[in-house]
């Protein structure tokens, strides 16, 4: 073997210093383009909520140029990184576009699945470990973030070679990051406890955890999406044929871009007679509408024609003109 001389060595060690300024130059370049991204992005979205009030040339064209250099400075970062987009999916259900890794200060839980059965199921042959695939999914358990991690071992059959391995657990939401409790625990946050979902990112993050509002905000509406066939039939049950109770109640919205509020209608459906003696289960169905006309009932009561008991508001009235719902004075 031929010795090294001192000249390759002295070489070699040039070399390497060049490729770490090289890489500590690159890695420089990369935190101003990311930095210089979410600058773009927040002064982005703060035009977009000042289009979306007042409408205006001049704030539709720079929002146009911001979102074709926010592209530009994107496709450079992910040159840079490596990154790849994912495949396209709903925006509800899509995640953040860079998913960092969970802290490793957080405690894991880890599941370990196993092929149903011991043998290949294609020969009858023994199976040998291969390999595995992990997926971590972020769970709330008693206030505590914990990450649960679901190992799924790769068996190989030794005589065929054929790879069995157990079928992934489902989601609450496709391919998200959120346990069925966290979800649960933002959705109770934001209508039980009427907590803002900005505020719930800060409590959060004070806990080590980055879950940004637009992300939250994705959860929730997509557990609306996963929750419909429960408000369908609810609806159905409380309109049912019978006797019902309805009201409204005014309540404040949020205008967006103007920071003003107006006068919604929240309608009130409920359906009662455990003091007539009734062992049915009592419900009540909740329709939102941005004013008190009366189409709106109307619109909600289409298909009832049993007792109605409302107040003196002229929207019911029409529904008491032609007999079909008797009324029911309060």
């Amino acid at each position: 073997m031929n010795d090294i001389s001192s000249d390759d060595i002295f070489l070699l060690k040039q070399r390497l210093a060049e490729q770490e300024a090289l890489i500590h130059a690159l890695q420089e370049k990369l935190s101003n383009r990311e930095r210089e991204i979410d600058h773009l992005q927040a002064q982005l979205d703060k035009l977009r909520r000042m289009n979306f009030g007042s409408r205006s040339e001049k704030v539709s064209r720079r929002i146009a140029q911001m979102e074709a250099d926010l592209n530009r400075l994107q496709k450079e970062s992910d040159t840079l990184t490596g990154r790849v987009y994912d495949p396209a999916v709903q925006r509800p259900l899509r995640q953040t576009r860079t998913r960092k890794p969970f802290p490793e200060s957080l405690p894991r839980d880890e599941k370990r699945l196993l092929p149903a059965a011991p043998c290949c199921p294609n020969c009858g042959g023994s199976l040998s470990y291969l390999g595995e695939d992990t997926a971590e999914q972020l769970e709330l358990m008693r206030s505590a973030f914990r990450v649960i991690r679901t190992v799924r071992e790769k068996h190989a059959c030794t005589q065929c070679d054929a790879i069995v391995q157990a079928p992934a657990p489902s989601r609450p939401i496709e391919r998200g990051i959120a346990g069925p409790g966290l979800l649960a625990r933002v959705l109770t946050s934001k209508y039980a406890e009427h907590t803002p979902l900005y505020r719930q990112s800060e409590i959060y993050g004070r806990q080590g955890v980055e879950l940004s509002r637009s992300l939250l905000s994705g959860w929730v509406d997509a557990c609306c999406r996963q929750l419909s066939p429960l408000e369908e039939a609810l609806h159905g049950y409380v309109l049912t044929d019978g006797k019902l109770h309805a009201d409204d109640t005014p309540v404040p919205v949020l205008l967006p871009g103007n920071k003003k509020t107006k006068t919604g209608r929240l309608w009130t459906y409920v359906r009662d007679d455990r003091n007539a003696g009734s062992t049915l289960a009592p419900a009540v169905w909740f329709a939102y509408s941005p004013d008190r006309k009366g189409i709106h009932p109307q619109t909600h009561l289409a298909g009832f024609s049993g007792v109605l008991q409302a107040d003196a508001y002229g929207g019911f009235t029409e529904l008491y003109r032609d007999g079909r719902i008797p009324d029911a004075a309060c």
